[in-house]
């Protein structure tokens, strides 16, 4: 649970300025990745963390690897080859490092590339196959902050730099750089200013020497309201990043399009989307999806409670080998795979309280199911038109479409409402079960309609090198790897009295989902809030894609870097993207909430306060508050309102970019009295901040709003110069004898 943010002022006032030496809290290897976590030093500008082990000696991480969660500060070593390594970390002061502290020895372990996605020696995505960055690897590192503004010059790009996260993938969708690219995602990054159809696409032409991995960095990568497609597209890796509330026009989470070859999506959470428009789409399109496509593993992902997982094929002529292995099925209803004419190996897989059915073939694809462990899965295995697919009152369970065969060998199935193999239903079965993994499938075995034969490619020379646990092992594995890091941030429980046989939206988990916040404060050498830059070296007020960030859940909402995200604000309604940009107190803003009759935003405050709403410029028009109407002048509305409840709704159709809550007067921190009263002057402020004050103030302090502290005054306290500090908005504290009393400030 993240702390409030007046506790993290007060932690940090009580540790010692001459306590330089970093208190390591916690650290621990991965696959491939390591991280360690640490309390914050007071007065460091920012932290410098080293890596040593299997050849590598005091590797210094990048400053983006580096973050703040407010209580404690994380950085994370990722692209690692596997074996032991030590981290050491130091803080920075006034450019001096200070006294190194060491973790203990971590163990990192290697990932498991087995699958169709590694034959023909390829090793998809931008890292070989030890872990490491391929050679001359671009690494680029994408933010709430920087997903609109990171450049980078692509050859063979329409005009360089490449400016934003999809306008540098438009670069290599040509195949012209064969540059190893490595994008990593950081902390929850909602949509962005350019997209196509609310999609991340990646392409490279089929580019043999092109390669393309896109990770997740630590446990908290969210990739929030959008999707990503693959097309056209070879030797991608997607790892380490949860996908929840996506809004694409195809709404996949993650979907494999069209002409993909050597794809690798592995250790991701998937979590519902937006409900689509046809009934069976409450949860959302597929999850995880892939038609026109090739030699591709989907391996120890999460899929929590989707409703349609996995569909393999979209009819036609074309065929494919896929790989699932080690995959969390939590819960979820259907398609695990749903097969069309592919070849197929699902092993080692846990399908946990399955409500409509495990795997399903059709049109003569060919699947061998094995050491998969089926845990209350109804129909753990179905081919079309026969077996359990049409038993007693069933009606095509899953699908109309002539059958696939499906072999089966060493499944642990329990709970199940009905299987039934060759043995007891020669003709009319849900699988042929083998004794012996050799045993093939003999080819006038057929499906009862289409009657099509199984190819026997797992008995074939040419298969791939693979390990199979037991179902047992299986399970007990898929539970502790499945998914983002150590389980990823996001935690759920489900009730499996209730969750194993429903497969309507679990509402509590959507509300969570939707209302999902991010506990990140700060990732270094972002500007003002990064907890280790100078504060004048940042580019919070750049303008370039609404510059200023304060954190979702201040008083102070901007809609362009936040969406509907607050702690603050109840805020519910559509954003748009498309309704013209805005200037407002040195920000650039581009999104907005669109105030229609759903629209309502809520809050509470204790005290009197005055809100400003912020509206397209020139724009007159009126605003419900509390149910009565406001009149809106030239695009801005300042509304002084009591302490209390509130809520803020439509009147007539407008467009809402920024809100600011000023409250009448400063805000005790200290709660044993009356607040001072403290005035400070003027606000926003360009460069000299004025202070008035009927009590003694013994010291000042300015932070940003991430808590990092960028001034403190002991004396001069009638005017603190605020001429060095980059545009956003800070934090002023007053100590007095009576209380530490706190101001907004707004820099211009």
């Amino acid at each position: 649970m993240k702390l409030p943010f007046i506790f993290f002022l007060l932690f940090l006032s009580v540790v010692p300025f001459q306590a330089q030496t970093v208190d390591v809290m916690d650290a621990d290897g991965w696959l491939e990745s390591a991280y360690v976590k640490w309390a914050p030093v007071e007065g460091a500008d920012s932290y410098n963390v080293y890596l040593s082990g299997e050849g590598l000696v005091d590797q210094k991480l990048d400053d983006p690897l580096i973050r703040s969660y407010g209580t404690y500060f994380r950085a994370d070593a990722v692209g690692l080859k596997a074996g032991t390594y030590i981290f050491k970390v130091a803080a920075v002061v006034d450019g001096v490092e200070g006294a190194v502290a060491e973790s203990t020895e971590l163990t990192v372990e290697a990932h498991d590339r087995s699958g169709f996605a590694f034959v023909n020696g390829r090793v998809p995505g931008a890292c070989q196959a030890d872990g490491t960055p391929k050679s001359e690897a671009v690494i680029l590192y994408i933010t709430e902050h920087t997903k609109n503004t990171v450049s980078l010059d692509v050859t063979g790009a329409n005009a360089n730099p490449c400016v934003g996260l999809q306008e540098i993938l438009d670069g290599f969708k040509k195949g012209y750089d064969n540059r190893p690219l490595i994008v990593r995602l950081i902390g929850q990054i909602t949509d962005l200013t350019y997209m196509l159809g609310g999609d991340i696409v990646i392409e490279n032409k089929n580019n043999a020497n092109g390669f393309i991995t896109l990770e997740g960095i630590g446990d908290d990568a969210v990739a929030d309201g959008w999707g990503i497609r693959i097309k056209n597209a070879s030797n991608i890796e997607v790892r380490n990043l949860a996908t929840m509330n996506c809004n694409s026009n195809e709404g996949d989470n993650i979907g494999l399009q069209q002409n993909n070859d050597h794809i690798w999506i592995h250790h991701n959470d998937f979590f519902y989307g937006a409900a689509g428009g046809d009934a069976d789409q409450d949860k959302g399109d597929g999850a995880l999806d892939a038609k026109k496509s090739t030699n591709a593993t989907f391996s120890f992902n999460h899929f929590w409670d989707s409703g349609k997982s996995n569909l393999l094929g979209n009819g036609g002529e074309e065929v494919g080998n896929f790989t699932y292995h080690h995959n969390w099925y939590d819960h979820s209803d259907s398609r695990h795979p749903r097969v069309r004419q592919h070849t197929v190996h699902v092993y080692n897989n846990y399908f946990d309280g399955i409500s409509k059915y495990g795997i399903g073939n059709t049109t003569a694809g060919s699947v061998f199911a094995e050491g998969n462990y089926f845990r209350n899965c109804k129909y753990p295995m179905l081919i079309s038109n026969q077996g359990s697919d049409v038993y007693g009152s069933n009606t095509n369970t899953f699908s109309g479409d002539p059958g696939g065969m499906i072999k089966a060998y060493n499944n642990h199935i329990v709970g199940e409402a009905r299987f039934v193999d060759q043995k007891a239903f020669p003709n009319d079965f849900d699988a042929y079960v083998v004794a012996n993994k050799s045993d093939q499938v003999p080819s006038d075995v057929t499906t009862v309609s289409g009657g099509h034969a199984y190819n026997n490619f797992d008995t074939d020379a040419a298969m791939y090198a693979y390990s199979a646990q037991s179902p047992e092992d299986a399970r007990n594995t898929v539970m502790q790897y499945a998914g983002r890091m150590f389980g990823g941030d996001f935690q759920w429980s489900f009730n499996n009295a209730v969750d194993d046989a429903a497969s309507s939206v679990n509402t509590a988990l959507k509300a969570a989902l939707v209302n999902y916040q991010t506990e990140l404060v700060a990732v270094q050498g972002e500007g003002s809030g990064d907890g280790g830059s100078d504060p004048g070296d940042g580019d919070p007020g750049d303008g370039g894609d609404g510059g200023g960030e304060v954190n979702p859940g201040d008083v102070i909402h901007n809609f362009t870097l936040s969406g509907l995200n607050s702690t603050f604000y109840s805020i519910s309604g559509n954003l748009s993207d498309s309704k013209g940009a805005v200037v407002y107190d040195g920000l650039t803003l581009t999104q907005c909430l669109k105030i229609e009759s759903a629209t309502s935003i809520q809050f509470s405050i204790d005290k009197a306060a005055t809100i400003t709403l912020v509206f397209n410029t020139g724009y007159s028009g009126k605003i419900k508050l509390n149910g009565t109407d406001h009149n809106i002048a030239d695009g801005i509305l300042e509304i002084h309102l009591e302490e209390g409840d509130h809520e803020i709704t439509k009147n007539t159709t407008a467009n809402l970019y920024y809100m600011s809550l000023a409250y009448d007067s400063t805000v005790g921190m200290d709660d044993r009295g009356t607040t001072p009263k403290v005035l400070v002057y003027p606000n926003p402020v360009s460069s000299i901040l004025s202070l008035s004050s009927v009590e003694d103030v013994q010291k000042v302090e300015v932070y940003s709003l991430s808590g990092i502290l960028f001034k403190s005054l002991n004396s001069g306290f009638d005017q603190i110069d605020m001429s060095d500090l980059s545009a956003g908005t800070y934090l002023v504290l007053i100590h007095t004898r009576q209380a530490i009393v706190k101001q907004m400030v707004v820099k211009k």
